[in-house]
Protein backbone atom coordinates (compact mmCIF):
# COMPACT_ATOMS: atom_id res chain seq x y z
CA UNK A 1 0.00 0.00 0.00
CA UNK A 2 3.03 1.93 0.51
CA UNK A 3 4.32 1.70 -2.92
CA UNK A 4 1.27 2.34 -4.22
CA UNK A 5 0.79 6.00 -2.17
CA UNK A 6 4.41 6.35 -3.24
CA UNK A 7 3.94 6.40 -6.90
CA UNK A 8 1.14 8.12 -6.87
CA UNK A 9 2.64 11.19 -5.67
CA UNK A 10 5.58 10.76 -7.87
CA UNK A 11 3.44 10.38 -10.92
CA UNK A 12 1.25 13.65 -9.91
CA UNK A 13 4.66 15.57 -9.24
CA UNK A 14 5.89 14.96 -12.57
CA UNK A 15 2.54 15.41 -14.21
CA UNK A 16 3.94 19.40 -13.76
CA UNK A 17 0.55 21.27 -12.86
CA UNK A 18 2.12 23.84 -10.95
CA UNK A 19 5.17 24.27 -13.45
CA UNK A 20 5.99 27.62 -15.12
CA UNK A 21 5.33 28.65 -18.51
CA UNK A 22 6.87 29.32 -21.31
CA UNK A 23 8.62 33.24 -21.14
CA UNK A 24 6.50 35.21 -23.74
CA UNK A 25 8.05 36.40 -26.75
CA UNK A 26 10.59 39.39 -26.80
CA UNK A 27 9.16 41.69 -29.60
CA UNK A 28 12.00 42.90 -31.82
CA UNK A 29 13.22 46.11 -32.59
CA UNK A 30 10.48 48.95 -33.60
CA UNK A 31 11.35 51.20 -36.49
CA UNK A 32 9.81 55.06 -36.00
CA UNK A 33 9.45 55.18 -39.53
CA UNK A 34 6.65 52.49 -40.18
CA UNK A 35 4.30 51.88 -43.20
CA UNK A 36 1.17 50.06 -41.87
CA UNK A 37 -0.55 48.74 -44.72
CA UNK A 38 -4.51 47.69 -43.82
CA UNK A 39 -8.12 47.34 -45.94
CA UNK A 40 -7.85 50.71 -45.43
CA UNK A 41 -4.65 51.20 -47.33
CA UNK A 42 -1.50 52.77 -45.91
CA UNK A 43 -0.57 54.72 -42.86
CA UNK A 44 0.75 57.48 -42.42
CA UNK A 45 0.83 58.69 -45.83
CA UNK A 46 4.20 60.27 -45.23
CA UNK A 47 7.42 60.23 -43.85
CA UNK A 48 10.29 62.96 -43.36
CA UNK A 49 13.52 60.60 -42.79
CA UNK A 50 17.40 61.61 -42.54
CA UNK A 51 19.55 60.04 -45.21
CA UNK A 52 20.87 56.57 -44.49
CA UNK A 53 17.49 55.59 -42.95
CA UNK A 54 15.27 52.52 -43.30
CA UNK A 55 11.89 52.30 -43.33
CA UNK A 56 9.44 49.47 -42.49
CA UNK A 57 6.51 48.31 -44.15
CA UNK A 58 4.31 46.21 -42.24
CA UNK A 59 1.49 44.16 -44.06
CA UNK A 60 -1.83 44.12 -41.37
CA UNK A 61 -4.50 43.62 -44.46
CA UNK A 62 -5.48 40.21 -44.96
CA UNK A 63 -4.24 40.04 -48.61
CA UNK A 64 -0.64 40.12 -50.11
CA UNK A 65 0.89 43.64 -51.34
CA UNK A 66 3.91 44.52 -53.91
CA UNK A 67 5.17 47.30 -52.12
CA UNK A 68 7.75 49.06 -54.92
CA UNK A 69 9.14 52.95 -55.70
CA UNK A 70 7.46 55.15 -58.13
CA UNK A 71 7.01 55.20 -61.50
CA UNK A 72 5.07 52.14 -62.32
CA UNK A 73 5.81 49.91 -64.16
CA UNK A 74 9.44 50.87 -63.87
CA UNK A 75 9.87 51.62 -60.06
CA UNK A 76 13.47 53.57 -60.64
CA UNK A 77 12.81 56.43 -58.65
CA UNK A 78 14.14 55.43 -55.28
CA UNK A 79 15.29 51.40 -55.91
CA UNK A 80 15.92 51.22 -52.05
CA UNK A 81 12.29 50.91 -51.51
CA UNK A 82 12.17 48.03 -54.11
CA UNK A 83 13.73 45.35 -51.70
CA UNK A 84 10.63 44.97 -49.67
CA UNK A 85 8.55 43.43 -52.93
CA UNK A 86 5.93 40.63 -51.72
CA UNK A 87 4.30 41.41 -48.38
CA UNK A 88 2.03 38.76 -47.38
CA UNK A 89 -0.41 39.44 -44.95
CA UNK A 90 1.77 39.47 -41.31
CA UNK A 91 4.75 39.68 -43.14
CA UNK A 92 7.21 42.57 -42.51
CA UNK A 93 10.33 44.29 -44.32
CA UNK A 94 12.59 47.25 -44.46
CA UNK A 95 14.08 48.85 -47.63
CA UNK A 96 17.17 49.92 -47.82
CA UNK A 97 19.03 52.45 -46.50
CA UNK A 98 17.61 56.14 -48.18
CA UNK A 99 20.59 57.80 -49.04
CA UNK A 100 20.14 60.51 -51.54
CA UNK A 101 18.11 63.40 -50.22
CA UNK A 102 14.87 63.48 -52.64
CA UNK A 103 11.46 62.60 -52.29
CA UNK A 104 10.36 58.54 -53.39
CA UNK A 105 6.35 57.86 -54.17
CA UNK A 106 5.65 54.41 -52.93
CA UNK A 107 2.93 52.09 -54.64
CA UNK A 108 1.40 49.01 -54.36
CA UNK A 109 2.91 47.04 -58.18
CA UNK A 110 -0.24 44.92 -58.10
CA UNK A 111 -2.49 47.58 -57.52
CA UNK A 112 -0.53 51.11 -59.11
CA UNK A 113 -3.50 53.81 -59.38
CA UNK A 114 -5.25 52.65 -55.92
CA UNK A 115 -4.72 56.12 -54.04
CA UNK A 116 -4.94 54.32 -50.37
CA UNK A 117 -2.16 52.23 -51.43
CA UNK A 118 0.20 54.69 -52.15
CA UNK A 119 2.61 56.91 -50.19
CA UNK A 120 5.67 59.27 -49.95
CA UNK A 121 9.03 59.22 -48.48
CA UNK A 122 11.05 62.38 -47.98
CA UNK A 123 14.58 62.50 -47.44
CA UNK A 124 16.64 65.03 -46.28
Amino acid sequence: MRLLALLLTLGAASCGGGGSTAPAPVPGPTNPFTFTITSAGVAPKEFTVSPGTRVLFVNNDSRRHDIASDPHPEHDDCIEINSVGVLNPGQRRETGNLVTQRTCGVHDHDNPNNESLKARIIIK
